[in-house]
């Protein structure tokens, strides 16, 4: 179930998704890597030849989720993603081994070719796409094989439009690798995993 960006505001409304606006504390104290493209990366992206439907099944045939992260150059909130979500082991880990994550550039030159079969590049995919802000995660259903003229819009099963809190970032992934997108919303989904951990005797640190 994607999330629209009135339903990410309402949930969020202190983590703004706005790129230009001051980024908040960090937690580690290096500097995030960054590719020879200027976007921060990290070592266990998917190294892909962008061809979205090969991506998707490959992903399946391993048990994974495929998700694609939409970054752009001098976007402080992808920094971040990368130095304090993608820093915490907990949510490396757990998207390394449930997820196959693609990197793309929001005004980026390379060619890629999307589900149904039609190549551009990736500034025009993220417009097909409806990609407006950045970090952006697009979810994609896990498939094993995937339908001629299938289109993201259909295979998409989540999003989030902007920067979530490690709480809240963490949350998205085990929302879709659980399943839960089919039966319920994301804010009711974090509602009942805030209250479960909380019965665990977890600190929950929602912002």
């Amino acid at each position: 179930m994607t999330m629209t960006r009135r339903q990410f505001t309402a949930l969020a409304a202190s983590a703004a998704a706005l790129p230009l606006m001051q980024a908040g504390p960090t937690l580690a104290e290096s500097e995030p890597a960054k590719a020879d493209s200027g976007l921060y990366t990290q070592e266990w992206f998917l190294d892909s030849f962008l061809n979205m439907k090969d991506d998707l099944v490959e992903a399946g045939e391993a048990g994974k989720h495929f998700a694609v992260i939409w970054e752009q150059n001098g976007c402080p909130y992808c920094r971040e993603t990368h130095k304090v979500n993608f820093a915490r082991a907990e949510i490396r880990d757990y998207i390394k081994a449930n997820f196959n994550m693609l990197q793309l550039d929001l005004w980026g030159p390379r060619k890629v070719t999307d589900f149904d079969g039609k190549e551009m590049s990736e500034q025009k995919l993220g417009r097909r796409w409806g990609v407006n802000f950045t970090p952006t995660v697009i979810f994609f259903a896990k498939a094993t094989e995937v339908a001629a003229g299938k289109s993201a819009r259909d295979l998409e099963v989540a999003r989030m439009p902007g920067y979530f809190k490690p709480f809240h970032f963490l949350r998205m992934f085990e929302y879709v690798r659980s399943g839960s997108y089919e039966k319920m919303p994301f804010q009711r989904f974090i509602q009942a995993r805030a209250e479960e951990l909380r019965k665990q005797g977890q600190k929950i640190e929602l912002w």
